[in-house]
């Protein structure tokens, strides 16, 4: 299996389609690569498409620590360098947004040409100043809880998740590879990334990133208000935002053509 070790001595693997400019894929949250895989066949028609699996996920090593949002940010920059890509467009959906605005603080625009952001709200919990929280896991309390699911039921806890983020209908086939990549990431992984994840608040940061940036957003999610991630779009300067109205949490297997062409337009220079 084609790895990139980091700078830590975990293996990260990646899969590589297609030849030009490098686009490189970030799944969410519990996630892999392979549940890009309605788009890409399509996508690597015109473009360079890295698919990777973060640490503790899919077919990476799942080491006993690294899983904070910075070390992932890390694990990232490692992959550039040692694939030695440049110029490129990184796209992060969920918690791969905060993967990507991790390493715009940590690394500045090194490598990159632009960003796209799918479907994730700066701020997952709830206070008197945000409203836009995370469905489930909106506070330190509703965290403890999903915990418990994750750790006492994982097969019926990802079988929610799956009907949760796809509106789309799933062949049984579709569905049990996608229950089977979830089923890769151990329960300790899990409980350690959205521990550090979920804390999160981004809303500082956004105004600051000078890359230019696209920013998805789903209007029928129930992960997140819509508004949320749409306030990533507001706040990025100059980001153009683009919404889908028929998609659930995972737009890209929802509205799959809509969303090849509108990442391969922002590519071309077509969305300004």
């Amino acid at each position: 299996m084609p790895t990139v070790q980091t700078n830590d001595g975990t293996n990260i693997y990646y899969e590589e389609h297609g030849e030009g400019r490098p686009l490189v894929m970030i799944h969410g949250w519990g996630f892999s690569g392979r549940f890009f895989q309605r788009n890409m066949k399509y996508l690597a028609e015109h473009a360079h498409v890295i698919t990777i699996d973060l640490r503790g996920h899919g077919n990476s090593d799942k080491p006993d620590h690294g899983y904070h949002v910075p070390r992932l940010a890390r694990d990232l920059y490692d992959i550039f360098v040692q694939l030695n890509l440049q110029d490129v467009t990184v796209l992060g959906w969920s918690l791969g947004c905060p993967v990507i605005w991790s390493y715009l603080e940590l690394f500045g625009n090194e490598r990159l040409r632009q960003a796209i952001f799918v479907q994730q709200t700066p701020k997952q919990y709830y206070n008197f100043d945000w409203k836009y929280a995370h469905a489930s896991c909106y506070d330190d309390a509703s965290f403890q809880y999903m915990k418990a699911q994750v750790q006492l039921d994982t097969a019926h806890f990802d079988q929610n998740q799956i009907n949760t983020i796809i509106s789309t209908d799933l062949s049984k086939e579709e569905r049990n590879m996608l229950l089977t990549e979830m089923a890769k990431t151990p329960t300790f992984a899990r409980v350690a990334i959205m521990a550090d994840h979920t804390r999160y608040d981004w809303r500082d940061f956004l105004p600051h990133i000078n890359l230019p940036s696209l920013v998805l957003v789903a209007q029928k999610d129930s992960v997140f208000d819509w508004r949320g991630p749409a306030w990533v779009g507001e706040h990025i300067p100059n980001a153009k935002t683009v919404f889908f109205e028929n998609s659930s949490h995972a737009l890209f297997m929802d509205e799959v053509e809509k969303f090849n062409e509108t990442v391969l337009r922002f590519m071309s220079g077509m969305i300004k």
